[in-house]
């Protein structure tokens, strides 16, 4: 890939097993040529952080890399409804025209609507359910 596609990485990042998976997702896309921002590490977005900085100036951060991306990938996880953040961005990225790919690795549906709430499907591009899937995905958008 010799331009490499900038990616928002938005997710829920408030546990050790979400950040972990969240860091793994990322080396596994800038192992496939993507540059990628991720709010939890680029975004100075952590515990110690959010007491020292103001929780604006991390939301300011987020929506320019947000702004200056091509496609934001979007981690669905974590029980029966998406993260209210991942969920805010995914609609601030689909206000933006942004591509919109998501990753659902929890096989729990939302029941017989789908597999998460119609309007963050719906924004989708693509819903993948593993990492393989997703840069399947992202490599029609390379």
């Amino acid at each position: 890939m010799i331009n490499k596609k900038n990616i928002y990485l938005a997710g829920p990042l408030f546990s050790h097993a979400e950040r972990d998976f969240n860091v793994y997702l990322r080396d596994k896309l800038v192992e496939n040529g993507f540059s990628v921002f991720l709010p939890q590490e680029d975004g100075n977005d952590d515990i110690e952080t959010r007491l020292e900085v103001r929780q604006k100036n991390i939301f300011e951060m987020d929506v320019k890399a947000i702004d200056n991306c091509e496609i934001v990938v979007a981690v669905l996880d974590g029980g029966s409804d998406v993260d209210s953040g991942t969920a805010w961005e995914i609609g601030y990225a689909y206000a933006k025209e942004k591509k919109i790919l998501g990753i659902r690795t929890d096989f729990r549906t939302f029941g017989p609507e789908g597999n998460v709430n119609l309007m963050i499907e719906v924004s989708l591009d693509a819903l993948e359910k593993d990492v393989k899937g997703l840069i399947s995905s992202l490599k029609r958008y390379a």
